[in-house]
């Protein structure tokens, strides 16, 4: 592990060099071991690598690969986390995360605002295995106090709600959860590592989606599990192995590439964000906008504090519904309709009919997922261009 000589290092340095691992021909870019086994210098190499593998040692690449392990020591370095598990996609991570964790009867408090496939994990397969969920509102520390119980397993939220962006304390529930020896989940990628301080609030398992911002071109899928040695080795890796969720080593190194732009890129598309968030408050087609950095946000003070920043992704309601939703969408020449986030390309969703679909519309209610919300993740292009876009594409949104 490289985690002890990078202590001192400013997260741009992490992302470049943390966990580099170089052959005997010394690359400057990583190389990639597209390989699913390795070869032993004796059958005693073998059978010793098997009782216990070393450092750089690998025995099958459902288990483990260099350029892979390369990926998970970088991000756990950037997260300030001791360890961490690369997944082939982040519902890997988060299915794999919350499995290896829970069995028959063990109880769960969740977050009630949550991604579809995240709700479809808890709902269906965790309660299919007889774990009991208990959904509350996010935001409401009340509702966390009155669910969580002794003998309570694990919290699970979105540091950062998908779609409406509702900010949850996260140092508070951490605390209740920890006084109930819970361990806290969240799913982080709203936040991204570029802005995440989850360790340092007390939270003990950190999943990110880096088919997200950590790729941030839209090339490939992956996920990520960060936390203790002790969770990711001792519970987390074992579940991982046998069930094989791996990350392909390819995509380790598109990965591991993407790690090295990502502050500059999140930081760049959270500017754009907050500008066009701004601009786009009090305009006349729209019923509401919904951005952590905005003052009007509720959770404003606190997503400052927790995150220092508003993030890449704004909401906004347009009036007229879905009608006046979909007039939006098709005007736009730059904004891409698309279901995915944290990319170069900046993209326009419609969660109630995409992402949020699945949902019962009582809860689509509850949770501010109305017709006429659209997600909006802001890429990389030139601020003004894309505000000449969306504002063109509002006017169209009147019919």
């Amino acid at each position: 592990m490289t985690h002890d000589k990078t202590a001192g290092w400013k997260a741009r340095t992490k992302a470049v060099h943390a966990g580099a691992r170089r052959s005997q021909y010394g690359e400057m870019a990583e190389a990639i071991y597209l390989t699913q086994g390795f070869a032993y210098p004796s059958a005693e190499a073998a059978e010793a690598r098997f009782i216990k593998t070393g450092t750089d040692e690998f025995i099958y690449a459902r288990y483990g690969n260099p350029t892979v392990a390369a990926f998970e020591d970088r991000i756990a370095a950037l997260e300030g986390a001791e360890d961490a598990f690369a997944t082939a996609s982040g519902m890997a991570a988060v299915s794999g995360a919350l499995t290896a964790m829970l069995r028959a009867g063990d109880h769960v408090v969740s977050a009630r605002a949550l991604f579809g496939s995240c709700l479809y994990v808890l709902e269906e397969v965790l309660a299919r295995f007889g774990v009991e969920v208990s959904f509350v509102d996010g935001t409401d520390l009340a509702q966390w106090r009155a669910a969580i119980r002794p003998g309570t397993k694990a919290v699970f939220l979105e540091s950062v709600s998908n779609p409406t962006l509702e900010v949850i304390d996260l140092r508070a529930v951490a605390d209740m959860a920890h006084a109930a020896g819970a361990l806290v989940v969240v799913d982080n990628v709203f936040a991204t590592p570029v802005f995440s301080r989850a360790v340092e609030l007390g939270v003990d398992v950190i999943v990110y989606s880096a088919t997200k911002h950590i790729d941030g071109q839209g090339r490939c899928l992956g996920g990520v599990v960060c936390g203790t040695r002790d969770f990711i080795r001792g519970t987390l890796e074992p579940y991982m192995k046998h069930t094989g969720g791996a990350m392909s080593p390819f995509n380790a190194w598109v990965l591991l590439n993407g790690l090295t732009t990502m502050d500059l890129r999140v930081r760049a598309q959270a500017a754009a964000a907050h500008q066009l968030a701004e601009a786009l408050e009090g305009h006349a087609a729209l019923s509401r906008v919904l951005y952590p950095g905005l003052a009007s946000h509720p959770q404003h003070a606190l997503a400052m504090d927790q995150a220092g920043g508003g993030g890449t992704v704004i909401a906004f309601d347009i009036k007229g519904g879905k009608e006046a939703a979909f007039r939006f969408m098709n005007a736009l020449e730059i904004v891409l309709i698309s279901n995915n986030l944290g990319d170069a390309r900046t993209i326009a969703t419609h969660p109630a009919t995409t992402t949020h679909q699945r949902l019962p519309e009582d809860q689509k209610v509850l949770l501010g997922i109305t017709p006429g919300l659209i997600r909006l993740s802001v890429g990389l292009e030139d601020a003004g261009d894309l505000l000449e876009d969306l504002l063109a594409g509002l006017a169209c949104s009147k019919g």
